[in-house]
């Protein structure tokens, strides 16, 4: 196998987000839900010889050492492999925007490289990989929907209901080391339980992160004010700025205003990629 074309790497959105306590080490513990959805970034990689890595941005410029580089550079340590890669990246998932692109960029990356360097390493593995990486690697590589918690590596797959969304960027984005370094930040939600959350998975609970990344960013309020305006609830996703809200049937997004990104999202039931790798090491 020399190429693989039309690699995707889905967006996810948190239904919710409590931040519950902090660990001694300064990681946050946290609960949320995520879920994946049909906006995602496109990959196309061709092997090259000599261990090499090389990218190329097909749509906006990532910055020159990107979690995809760092992927493919982590999976050459971890095995040995002397394979190299260019790889094209096709960026439509707009970056601080909570949904996790750059995550899934390097999670398809790494299942991606395993298939062309003929690795076969198994799930596990790569999740070790990945969760050095970032911590919502892992869930990009497990591809289903799910219920997480600890500091993002407590993984349980949750089954939701087909439903549309309207997600909207704003014009400025949110770092997510500022947003948890904040004084003012919520840190003792109380714990959650699955079962509350499937008695109302699309109206559950809240995101701690949102009043800290409202006063750091106004756009993210001003989005939600602009949802409110079409009659939809709306919140915002991981560290923001993107923000979402539940599409009735029958109800169409207007044109977001200028300088924003917006469209309309359905949920994915699985990660395109599932089954790209063995799920376990006895494979």
């Amino acid at each position: 196998m020399r190429a693989l074309y039309d690699v995707p790497a889905p967006a996810k959105l948190n239904l919710f987000l409590h931040i519950t306590g902090r660990r001694a080490d300064g990681y946050h513990l946290l609960q949320s839900a995520f879920m994946l959805v049909d906006w995602h970034d496109t990959l196309h990689f061709e092997r090259r010889p000599g261990g090499k890595l090389s990218r190329e941005d097909l749509g906006p410029a990532l910055p020159a050492d990107d979690l995809v580089l760092r992927a493919a550079r982590a999976l050459q340590q971890a095995t040995g492999s002397t394979e190299g890669a260019h790889i094209q990246v096709e960026k439509r998932v707009p970056a601080e925007a909570g949904m996790g692109g750059g995550s899934s960029d390097a999670a398809s990356c790494l299942l991606a490289l395993n298939r062309l360097w003929n690795l076969g390493l198994a799930l596990p593995a790569l999740e070790k990989i990945g969760l050095a990486l970032g911590a919502d690697v892992p869930f990009f590589l497990r591809g289903r929907n799910a219920w997480v918690e600890g500091i993002g590596e407590r993984i349980t797959p949750i089954s939701l209901p087909s439903a549309r969304f309207a997600v909207v960027k704003p014009a400025r984005g949110l770092a997510t080391k500022g947003i948890f370094q904040d004084p003012q930040l919520k840190r003792d939600s109380d714990d959650a339980t699955i079962s509350g959350f499937a008695a109302n998975p699309f109206g559950f609970g809240h995101n701690d992160l949102e009043p800290v990344a409202r006063r750091l960013c106004p756009d993210v309020g001003e989005a939600l004010q602009w949802l409110g305006s079409q009659g939809l609830r709306g919140r915002m996703t991981g560290s923001g700025s993107a923000v979402f809200a539940l599409l009735p049937p029958g109800t169409v997004l207007a044109q977001a205003p200028a300088g924003w990104v917006g469209r309309e999202c359905s949920n994915m039931e699985v990660h395109p990629l599932v089954g790209w790798a063995p799920s376990d090491d006895s494979v």
